[in-house]
């Protein structure tokens, strides 16, 4: 993971991925409004290497994420942060290898080019089991995920991984050991999906 340092906040800037919205709707005879977002759906994939018996995800350092990792009365409305008071560190996630749907084709599809390109793994589409679709980030954009899941082997790797164009991604593994350590911390630095796809493995794929 490189480096990361000078960070600024600015105010929303021009964004392809982002449309915000105010919904305005009447409730029990109530009117209310709420702020949301339109963002794309996307993939998600449980991948398992069966050569060594490793769990493959990915890590990477997520703007949302260290934001949010500043106390409220410490974040300014712009500005340079200070990142020696709050450590870049603190915005590095593990996630599940993921992308989003911003093409017309099947969501397998996706999922084949983003395990490739992430993680540098060539899976045959009828190798990926489809875990199922849910609802992400309820309260912002309430977006649909799909999760698949895959097993595969060493001489399946073709690339390095590590994302294309502007992205940063380190391919990390974990044994079902490591991981079951990692999500009993008090703070788990994962999203939901992982939660669910790592609980979803061990309830189905772990024997």
């Amino acid at each position: 993971m490189d480096k990361i340092s000078k960070i600024i906040i600015k105010p929303l800037e021009k964004s392809i991925y982002l449309k915000p919205y105010t919904m305005h709707f009447t409730q029990n005879g109530s009117k209310r409004t709420w702020d949301l977002l339109t963002v794309h759906d996307s993939v998600a994939i449980v991948i398992y290497n069966t050569t060594r018996n490793v769990l493959i995800f990915v890590k990477q350092f997520r703007p949302a994420v260290y934001y949010g990792s500043i106390p409220v009365e410490d974040r300014k409305g712009e500005g340079e942060v200070d990142i020696q008071k709050y450590p870049p560190e603190n915005g590095i996630t593990i996630e599940l290898c993921a992308g989003i749907v911003d093409k017309l084709l099947p969501l397998e599809e996706i999922a084949k080019e983003e395990i490739l390109e992430e993680c540098g793994y060539d899976v045959p589409i009828n190798k990926l089991e489809k875990i199922g679709s849910y609802c992400s980030g309820v309260g912002t954009s309430g977006s649909l995920q799909t999760a698949f899941y895959c097993e595969v082997r060493d001489e399946m790797k073709v690339a390095a991984g590590g994302g294309v164009e502007d992205e940063i991604i380190d391919v990390i593994e974990m044994t079902v050991d490591e991981v079951k350590k990692y999500i009993s911390q008090n703070h788990i630095r994962s999203p939901p999906s992982f939660m669910f796809g790592i609980l979803w493995f061990l309830y189905n794929k772990k024997e």
